[in-house]
Protein backbone atom coordinates (compact mmCIF):
# COMPACT_ATOMS: atom_id res chain seq x y z
CA UNK A 1 0.00 0.00 0.00
CA UNK A 2 1.31 3.45 -0.94
CA UNK A 3 1.72 5.71 2.09
CA UNK A 4 0.42 9.16 1.24
CA UNK A 5 1.91 12.23 2.81
CA UNK A 6 -0.51 14.44 4.74
CA UNK A 7 -1.78 17.24 2.51
CA UNK A 8 -2.15 20.84 3.74
CA UNK A 9 -4.24 23.25 1.70
CA UNK A 10 -4.14 26.97 2.47
CA UNK A 11 -7.11 29.04 1.32
CA UNK A 12 -6.06 32.58 0.47
CA UNK A 13 -2.76 33.96 -0.85
CA UNK A 14 -2.65 37.10 1.23
CA UNK A 15 -0.24 37.93 4.04
CA UNK A 16 -1.49 35.24 6.45
CA UNK A 17 -1.76 32.50 3.81
CA UNK A 18 1.63 33.09 2.21
CA UNK A 19 3.34 33.47 5.58
CA UNK A 20 1.96 30.08 6.65
CA UNK A 21 2.94 28.56 3.29
CA UNK A 22 6.45 30.02 3.52
CA UNK A 23 6.98 28.60 7.02
CA UNK A 24 5.45 25.20 6.22
CA UNK A 25 7.45 24.81 3.02
CA UNK A 26 10.80 25.70 4.56
CA UNK A 27 10.25 23.67 7.74
CA UNK A 28 8.22 20.71 6.52
CA UNK A 29 7.67 20.27 2.80
CA UNK A 30 11.35 20.47 1.91
CA UNK A 31 11.96 17.66 4.39
CA UNK A 32 9.26 15.49 2.84
CA UNK A 33 6.89 15.78 5.80
CA UNK A 34 3.77 16.68 3.81
CA UNK A 35 2.28 18.11 0.61
CA UNK A 36 1.35 21.79 0.35
CA UNK A 37 -1.02 23.76 -1.85
CA UNK A 38 -2.25 27.38 -1.74
CA UNK A 39 -5.54 28.22 -3.49
CA UNK A 40 -6.46 31.83 -4.22
CA UNK A 41 -9.84 32.97 -5.54
CA UNK A 42 -8.45 36.06 -7.28
CA UNK A 43 -6.09 36.46 -10.22
CA UNK A 44 -3.13 37.68 -8.15
CA UNK A 45 -1.46 37.08 -4.80
CA UNK A 46 -1.49 39.63 -1.99
CA UNK A 47 -5.12 39.88 -0.90
CA UNK A 48 -5.61 43.27 0.74
CA UNK A 49 -2.02 44.17 -0.15
CA UNK A 50 -1.92 45.62 -3.66
CA UNK A 51 0.84 47.98 -4.81
CA UNK A 52 0.08 49.79 -8.06
CA UNK A 53 1.02 52.95 -10.01
CA UNK A 54 -0.72 56.28 -10.47
CA UNK A 55 0.69 59.34 -12.20
CA UNK A 56 4.12 57.75 -12.40
CA UNK A 57 4.31 57.09 -8.66
CA UNK A 58 4.02 53.80 -6.81
CA UNK A 59 0.89 53.76 -4.67
CA UNK A 60 -0.81 51.35 -2.29
CA UNK A 61 -4.35 50.31 -3.13
CA UNK A 62 -4.53 48.45 0.17
CA UNK A 63 -2.20 48.20 3.17
CA UNK A 64 0.08 51.24 3.37
CA UNK A 65 2.01 51.53 6.64
CA UNK A 66 4.29 49.45 8.78
CA UNK A 67 2.68 50.25 12.13
CA UNK A 68 5.70 50.55 14.40
CA UNK A 69 9.13 49.45 13.26
CA UNK A 70 10.53 48.09 16.55
CA UNK A 71 9.85 44.37 16.66
CA UNK A 72 7.71 44.32 13.52
CA UNK A 73 8.27 41.17 11.39
CA UNK A 74 7.15 43.12 8.32
CA UNK A 75 9.81 45.76 8.93
CA UNK A 76 12.43 43.03 9.36
CA UNK A 77 11.54 41.45 6.00
CA UNK A 78 11.53 44.85 4.28
CA UNK A 79 15.03 45.53 5.60
CA UNK A 80 16.31 42.12 4.51
CA UNK A 81 15.11 42.56 0.91
CA UNK A 82 16.04 46.29 0.71
CA UNK A 83 12.44 47.39 0.16
CA UNK A 84 13.08 50.79 1.72
CA UNK A 85 15.19 51.85 -1.24
CA UNK A 86 13.64 52.82 -4.59
CA UNK A 87 14.46 55.15 -7.46
CA UNK A 88 10.78 55.42 -8.35
CA UNK A 89 8.70 57.96 -6.37
CA UNK A 90 6.26 56.26 -4.02
CA UNK A 91 3.36 57.05 -1.74
CA UNK A 92 5.60 58.27 1.05
CA UNK A 93 3.51 59.05 4.13
CA UNK A 94 6.13 58.82 6.84
CA UNK A 95 4.69 61.47 9.11
CA UNK A 96 3.81 65.06 8.20
CA UNK A 97 6.50 67.69 7.70
CA UNK A 98 4.22 70.70 7.97
CA UNK A 99 1.71 71.91 10.53
CA UNK A 100 -1.81 71.21 9.26
CA UNK A 101 -4.06 73.85 7.76
CA UNK A 102 -7.60 73.39 9.07
CA UNK A 103 -10.42 74.63 6.85
CA UNK A 104 -14.06 74.67 7.90
CA UNK A 105 -16.92 74.18 5.47
CA UNK A 106 -17.46 77.22 3.19
CA UNK A 107 -13.73 77.95 3.14
CA UNK A 108 -13.01 79.41 6.57
CA UNK A 109 -9.38 78.90 7.65
CA UNK A 110 -9.34 78.13 11.38
CA UNK A 111 -6.80 79.55 13.79
CA UNK A 112 -4.67 77.05 15.71
CA UNK A 113 -5.86 78.61 18.97
CA UNK A 114 -9.29 77.16 18.19
CA UNK A 115 -8.14 73.83 16.74
CA UNK A 116 -5.30 72.82 19.07
CA UNK A 117 -7.27 72.57 22.36
CA UNK A 118 -9.81 70.22 20.75
CA UNK A 119 -7.06 68.21 19.05
CA UNK A 120 -5.26 67.86 22.37
CA UNK A 121 -8.49 66.84 24.09
CA UNK A 122 -9.20 64.14 21.51
CA UNK A 123 -5.64 62.78 21.65
CA UNK A 124 -5.70 62.72 25.46
CA UNK A 125 -9.01 60.86 25.45
CA UNK A 126 -7.79 58.25 22.96
CA UNK A 127 -4.49 57.79 24.82
CA UNK A 128 -6.48 57.22 28.01
CA UNK A 129 -8.82 54.71 26.31
CA UNK A 130 -5.83 52.86 24.87
CA UNK A 131 -4.11 52.67 28.25
CA UNK A 132 -1.28 55.01 27.28
CA UNK A 133 -2.21 57.66 29.87
CA UNK A 134 -3.65 57.43 33.37
CA UNK A 135 -5.11 60.95 33.30
CA UNK A 136 -7.06 62.78 30.60
CA UNK A 137 -6.92 66.36 31.74
CA UNK A 138 -7.96 68.61 34.58
CA UNK A 139 -11.56 67.88 35.51
CA UNK A 140 -12.37 65.69 32.50
CA UNK A 141 -12.19 62.38 34.41
CA UNK A 142 -14.72 63.66 36.95
CA UNK A 143 -17.21 64.45 34.20
CA UNK A 144 -16.82 61.05 32.53
CA UNK A 145 -16.75 58.98 35.70
CA UNK A 146 -13.92 56.77 36.92
CA UNK A 147 -15.95 53.57 36.43
CA UNK A 148 -16.76 54.16 32.74
CA UNK A 149 -16.77 50.94 30.74
CA UNK A 150 -16.51 48.57 33.68
CA UNK A 151 -20.02 47.24 33.19
CA UNK A 152 -19.32 46.15 29.60
CA UNK A 153 -21.03 47.08 26.31
CA UNK A 154 -19.51 50.57 26.43
CA UNK A 155 -18.12 52.03 23.22
CA UNK A 156 -15.19 54.24 22.34
CA UNK A 157 -17.67 56.61 20.72
CA UNK A 158 -19.74 57.06 23.90
CA UNK A 159 -16.53 57.62 25.89
CA UNK A 160 -15.37 60.33 23.48
CA UNK A 161 -18.78 61.98 23.55
CA UNK A 162 -18.72 62.14 27.35
CA UNK A 163 -15.22 63.60 27.21
CA UNK A 164 -16.26 66.40 24.86
CA UNK A 165 -19.37 67.16 26.93
CA UNK A 166 -17.22 67.34 30.08
CA UNK A 167 -14.89 69.77 28.31
CA UNK A 168 -17.80 71.98 27.30
CA UNK A 169 -19.11 71.97 30.87
CA UNK A 170 -15.72 73.04 32.21
CA UNK A 171 -15.49 75.80 29.58
CA UNK A 172 -19.13 76.87 30.12
CA UNK A 173 -19.66 76.59 26.38
CA UNK A 174 -23.01 77.73 24.90
CA UNK A 175 -24.66 77.76 21.47
CA UNK A 176 -24.56 81.56 21.01
CA UNK A 177 -20.83 82.24 21.29
CA UNK A 178 -19.71 83.19 17.78
CA UNK A 179 -16.30 83.03 16.12
CA UNK A 180 -15.05 86.05 14.19
CA UNK A 181 -14.51 85.40 10.50
CA UNK A 182 -16.34 82.06 10.43
CA UNK A 183 -19.74 83.07 9.12
CA UNK A 184 -22.64 81.16 10.67
CA UNK A 185 -20.39 78.83 12.63
CA UNK A 186 -20.50 79.24 16.43
CA UNK A 187 -17.68 78.13 18.71
CA UNK A 188 -19.46 75.06 20.06
CA UNK A 189 -20.43 73.75 16.62
CA UNK A 190 -16.88 74.36 15.34
CA UNK A 191 -15.39 72.48 18.28
CA UNK A 192 -17.81 69.64 17.71
CA UNK A 193 -16.88 69.54 14.01
CA UNK A 194 -13.13 69.58 14.77
CA UNK A 195 -13.66 66.74 17.24
CA UNK A 196 -15.65 64.82 14.59
CA UNK A 197 -12.80 65.36 12.13
CA UNK A 198 -10.47 63.50 14.49
CA UNK A 199 -13.10 60.81 15.03
CA UNK A 200 -13.22 60.28 11.27
CA UNK A 201 -9.44 59.88 11.18
CA UNK A 202 -9.66 57.38 14.03
CA UNK A 203 -12.27 55.42 12.08
CA UNK A 204 -9.77 54.93 9.25
CA UNK A 205 -7.37 53.39 11.77
CA UNK A 206 -9.99 50.95 13.08
CA UNK A 207 -12.19 50.39 9.97
CA UNK A 208 -15.22 50.94 12.21
CA UNK A 209 -17.93 52.91 10.41
CA UNK A 210 -18.97 54.38 13.76
CA UNK A 211 -16.83 54.59 16.91
CA UNK A 212 -19.99 53.80 18.87
CA UNK A 213 -19.56 50.27 17.45
CA UNK A 214 -16.01 49.96 18.82
CA UNK A 215 -15.72 48.22 22.19
CA UNK A 216 -14.19 50.46 24.87
CA UNK A 217 -12.60 47.77 27.07
CA UNK A 218 -10.93 46.07 24.11
CA UNK A 219 -9.28 49.30 22.97
CA UNK A 220 -6.63 49.06 25.69
CA UNK A 221 -5.83 45.45 24.76
CA UNK A 222 -4.65 46.36 21.27
CA UNK A 223 -0.83 46.40 21.09
CA UNK A 224 1.18 48.78 18.91
CA UNK A 225 4.79 48.07 18.04
CA UNK A 226 7.02 50.92 19.23
CA UNK A 227 8.70 53.29 16.81
CA UNK A 228 7.57 55.33 13.85
CA UNK A 229 5.00 54.32 11.26
CA UNK A 230 6.52 54.22 7.79
CA UNK A 231 5.71 53.28 4.21
CA UNK A 232 7.66 50.92 1.93
CA UNK A 233 9.50 52.46 -1.01
CA UNK A 234 9.34 49.35 -3.23
CA UNK A 235 5.72 48.74 -2.29
CA UNK A 236 4.01 46.47 0.20
CA UNK A 237 3.69 43.86 -2.54
CA UNK A 238 7.46 43.35 -2.35
CA UNK A 239 6.89 41.70 1.05
CA UNK A 240 4.30 39.37 -0.44
CA UNK A 241 6.54 38.52 -3.39
CA UNK A 242 9.39 37.71 -1.02
CA UNK A 243 7.24 35.32 1.02
CA UNK A 244 5.97 33.59 -2.12
CA UNK A 245 9.39 33.36 -3.77
CA UNK A 246 10.39 30.20 -1.87
CA UNK A 247 7.37 28.25 -3.15
CA UNK A 248 7.95 26.09 -6.25
CA UNK A 249 5.80 26.68 -9.37
CA UNK A 250 2.38 25.11 -9.05
CA UNK A 251 2.08 25.40 -5.26
CA UNK A 252 -0.03 28.57 -5.60
CA UNK A 253 -3.13 28.15 -7.76
CA UNK A 254 -4.98 31.33 -8.77
CA UNK A 255 -8.63 31.78 -9.77
CA UNK A 256 -9.70 28.91 -7.52
CA UNK A 257 -12.83 30.19 -5.77
CA UNK A 258 -13.86 27.96 -2.88
CA UNK A 259 -17.55 27.13 -2.60
CA UNK A 260 -17.85 24.46 0.10
CA UNK A 261 -15.49 22.93 2.65
CA UNK A 262 -16.67 19.50 3.78
CA UNK A 263 -15.16 18.34 7.04
CA UNK A 264 -15.66 15.54 9.58
CA UNK A 265 -16.60 16.86 13.04
CA UNK A 266 -17.52 13.32 14.15
CA UNK A 267 -15.58 10.08 14.01
CA UNK A 268 -16.27 8.33 10.70
CA UNK A 269 -15.34 4.74 9.94
CA UNK A 270 -12.46 4.51 7.50
CA UNK A 271 -10.80 7.86 8.08
CA UNK A 272 -9.03 7.29 11.37
CA UNK A 273 -5.66 6.68 9.74
CA UNK A 274 -5.68 10.01 7.96
CA UNK A 275 -3.85 11.97 10.61
CA UNK A 276 -0.74 9.95 9.86
CA UNK A 277 -1.43 9.87 6.15
CA UNK A 278 -1.99 6.11 6.19
CA UNK A 279 -5.35 5.99 4.42
CA UNK A 280 -6.31 6.78 0.84
CA UNK A 281 -9.16 9.08 1.89
CA UNK A 282 -8.70 12.41 3.64
CA UNK A 283 -11.12 14.01 6.13
CA UNK A 284 -11.59 17.36 4.32
CA UNK A 285 -12.87 17.97 0.82
CA UNK A 286 -12.81 21.42 -0.83
CA UNK A 287 -15.29 22.12 -3.62
CA UNK A 288 -14.53 24.96 -6.06
CA UNK A 289 -16.91 27.04 -8.15
CA UNK A 290 -15.34 25.68 -11.34
CA UNK A 291 -16.68 22.24 -10.46
CA UNK A 292 -13.39 20.71 -9.34
CA UNK A 293 -12.57 19.48 -5.84
CA UNK A 294 -9.52 18.72 -3.72
CA UNK A 295 -9.07 16.53 -0.65
CA UNK A 296 -6.88 17.47 2.30
CA UNK A 297 -5.85 16.40 5.78
CA UNK A 298 -5.66 20.01 6.96
CA UNK A 299 -7.08 23.25 5.57
CA UNK A 300 -5.83 26.64 6.77
CA UNK A 301 -8.57 29.21 6.14
CA UNK A 302 -7.17 32.74 5.81
CA UNK A 303 -10.14 34.54 4.23
CA UNK A 304 -11.30 37.85 5.71
CA UNK A 305 -13.85 38.14 8.50
CA UNK A 306 -16.28 39.59 5.97
CA UNK A 307 -16.08 36.43 3.83
CA UNK A 308 -16.69 34.26 6.90
CA UNK A 309 -19.70 36.37 7.84
CA UNK A 310 -21.11 36.14 4.32
CA UNK A 311 -20.96 32.35 4.49
CA UNK A 312 -22.64 32.21 7.89
CA UNK A 313 -25.47 34.59 6.99
CA UNK A 314 -26.13 33.26 3.51
CA UNK A 315 -29.90 33.73 3.75
CA UNK A 316 -30.32 33.77 -0.03
CA UNK A 317 -28.56 30.39 -0.43
CA UNK A 318 -26.10 31.99 -2.83
CA UNK A 319 -24.12 29.14 -4.37
CA UNK A 320 -21.10 31.41 -4.82
CA UNK A 321 -20.66 32.08 -1.10
CA UNK A 322 -17.93 30.34 0.90
CA UNK A 323 -19.58 27.78 3.22
CA UNK A 324 -18.75 24.95 5.61
CA UNK A 325 -20.51 21.59 5.52
CA UNK A 326 -21.55 20.77 8.17
CA UNK A 327 -21.77 24.33 9.53
CA UNK A 328 -19.26 25.64 12.04
CA UNK A 329 -20.00 25.02 15.75
CA UNK A 330 -22.43 27.49 17.31
CA UNK A 331 -19.85 29.08 19.60
CA UNK A 332 -17.65 29.91 16.60
CA UNK A 333 -20.59 31.24 14.55
CA UNK A 334 -21.60 33.48 17.45
CA UNK A 335 -18.05 34.85 17.81
CA UNK A 336 -17.81 35.60 14.08
CA UNK A 337 -21.19 37.34 14.13
CA UNK A 338 -20.25 39.57 17.09
CA UNK A 339 -16.95 40.85 15.70
CA UNK A 340 -17.04 43.90 13.45
CA UNK A 341 -15.40 44.80 10.15
CA UNK A 342 -15.51 47.77 7.83
CA UNK A 343 -14.15 49.45 4.73
CA UNK A 344 -11.44 52.09 4.42
CA UNK A 345 -11.42 53.88 1.07
CA UNK A 346 -8.48 55.80 -0.36
CA UNK A 347 -8.69 58.63 -2.87
CA UNK A 348 -5.77 59.62 -5.10
CA UNK A 349 -5.67 63.02 -6.81
CA UNK A 350 -3.52 63.98 -9.78
CA UNK A 351 -2.42 67.61 -9.84
CA UNK A 352 -2.28 69.57 -13.08
CA UNK A 353 0.98 69.53 -15.11
CA UNK A 354 1.44 73.24 -14.30
CA UNK A 355 1.76 72.53 -10.59
CA UNK A 356 5.35 72.83 -9.33
CA UNK A 357 5.73 71.13 -5.92
CA UNK A 358 9.14 72.74 -5.36
CA UNK A 359 7.49 76.19 -5.46
CA UNK A 360 3.99 75.49 -4.19
CA UNK A 361 4.13 72.64 -1.71
CA UNK A 362 0.75 70.94 -1.37
CA UNK A 363 -0.33 71.56 2.25
CA UNK A 364 -1.39 69.07 4.89
CA UNK A 365 -5.13 69.85 4.99
CA UNK A 366 -7.69 69.08 7.69
CA UNK A 367 -11.31 69.53 6.61
CA UNK A 368 -14.09 70.42 9.05
CA UNK A 369 -17.74 69.92 8.08
CA UNK A 370 -21.18 70.58 9.50
CA UNK A 371 -23.28 67.66 10.65
CA UNK A 372 -25.06 66.00 7.68
CA UNK A 373 -28.45 67.31 8.87
CA UNK A 374 -27.29 70.91 9.45
CA UNK A 375 -29.42 73.49 7.65
CA UNK A 376 -26.47 75.35 6.09
CA UNK A 377 -24.94 72.15 4.71
CA UNK A 378 -23.79 72.50 1.09
CA UNK A 379 -25.87 70.73 -1.58
CA UNK A 380 -17.04 45.96 4.52
CA UNK A 381 -12.50 45.05 5.15
CA UNK A 382 -10.09 45.03 8.17
CA UNK A 383 -11.71 43.85 11.43
CA UNK A 384 -12.32 45.39 14.86
CA UNK A 385 -13.78 44.37 18.22
CA UNK A 386 -17.34 45.64 18.14
CA UNK A 387 -19.41 46.69 21.13
CA UNK A 388 -20.83 43.50 22.65
CA UNK A 389 -17.89 41.39 21.49
CA UNK A 390 -14.52 40.86 23.15
CA UNK A 391 -10.97 39.77 22.44
CA UNK A 392 -12.10 36.29 23.54
CA UNK A 393 -14.16 36.15 20.34
CA UNK A 394 -10.97 36.43 18.29
CA UNK A 395 -9.53 33.50 20.22
CA UNK A 396 -12.69 31.56 19.43
CA UNK A 397 -12.45 32.36 15.72
CA UNK A 398 -8.83 31.17 15.78
CA UNK A 399 -9.65 27.80 17.37
CA UNK A 400 -8.89 24.88 15.03
CA UNK A 401 -11.52 22.22 14.35
CA UNK A 402 -11.88 19.56 15.57
CA UNK A 403 -9.76 20.04 18.65
CA UNK A 404 -10.05 17.72 21.64
CA UNK A 405 -9.07 20.56 23.99
CA UNK A 406 -11.98 22.74 22.84
CA UNK A 407 -15.47 22.34 24.22
CA UNK A 408 -17.79 20.48 21.86
CA UNK A 409 -15.06 18.73 19.84
CA UNK A 410 -15.06 14.99 19.29
CA UNK A 411 -11.76 13.41 20.18
CA UNK A 412 -12.41 10.44 17.88
CA UNK A 413 -12.31 12.49 14.67
CA UNK A 414 -9.05 13.53 12.96
CA UNK A 415 -7.73 16.63 14.68
CA UNK A 416 -6.86 20.01 13.16
CA UNK A 417 -8.89 19.48 9.98
CA UNK A 418 -9.63 23.21 9.69
CA UNK A 419 -7.39 25.95 11.04
CA UNK A 420 -7.95 29.70 10.90
CA UNK A 421 -5.48 32.53 10.29
CA UNK A 422 -5.73 36.19 9.32
CA UNK A 423 -5.66 39.54 11.10
CA UNK A 424 -9.16 38.94 12.53
CA UNK A 425 -7.83 35.94 14.49
CA UNK A 426 -5.09 37.86 16.35
CA UNK A 427 -6.43 39.44 19.54
CA UNK A 428 -3.68 42.03 20.06
CA UNK A 429 -2.64 42.91 16.49
CA UNK A 430 -5.92 42.66 14.59
CA UNK A 431 -6.50 44.88 11.51
CA UNK A 432 -2.78 44.95 10.65
CA UNK A 433 -0.51 43.18 8.18
CA UNK A 434 1.83 42.14 10.96
CA UNK A 435 -1.17 40.66 12.79
CA UNK A 436 -1.94 38.60 9.69
CA UNK A 437 1.74 37.58 9.46
CA UNK A 438 1.86 36.48 13.10
CA UNK A 439 -1.35 34.47 12.72
CA UNK A 440 0.11 32.66 9.71
CA UNK A 441 3.20 31.74 11.72
CA UNK A 442 0.97 30.58 14.59
CA UNK A 443 -1.01 28.14 12.45
CA UNK A 444 2.07 26.89 10.59
CA UNK A 445 3.74 26.18 13.92
CA UNK A 446 0.61 24.41 15.15
CA UNK A 447 0.85 21.95 12.25
CA UNK A 448 4.63 21.60 12.51
CA UNK A 449 4.30 20.74 16.18
CA UNK A 450 1.50 18.32 15.36
CA UNK A 451 3.82 16.43 13.03
CA UNK A 452 6.79 16.71 15.43
CA UNK A 453 8.92 18.73 13.04
CA UNK A 454 12.07 19.67 14.93
CA UNK A 455 12.79 23.26 13.86
CA UNK A 456 9.55 24.98 14.89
Amino acid sequence: MVIKKPRIVIIGAGMAGLTAANKLYKSGVKKGAFELCVVEGGNRIGGRINSSEFGGDRIEMGATWIHGIEGSPVHKIAQEINSFESEQPWECMDGFLDDPITIAENGYVLNSSLVDPISDLFNNLMNFAQGKKKLIGEGIEIGIGTDFGRNGNSSVGSFLKKGLESYWKLESRNETEGVFGCGEWNRKSLEEAIFAMHENTQRTFTAANDLHNLDYLAESKYIMFPGEEITIAKGYSSIIESLASVLPPGVVQLNKKVNIIEWQPESVMGIMGNIQGGNSSRPVKIHFLDGTSMSADHVVVTVSLGVLKAGIFNDNNDSGVFQFKPPLPNHKIEAISRLGYGVVNKLFLKLSPDYNPSINRFPFLQMVFHKPDHQVKNPKIPSYIATGSSIADMDTVAEPMPNSTVFGSTSGSPQLQILFAGEATHKTHYSTTHGAYLSGIREANRLLQHYHCLDV
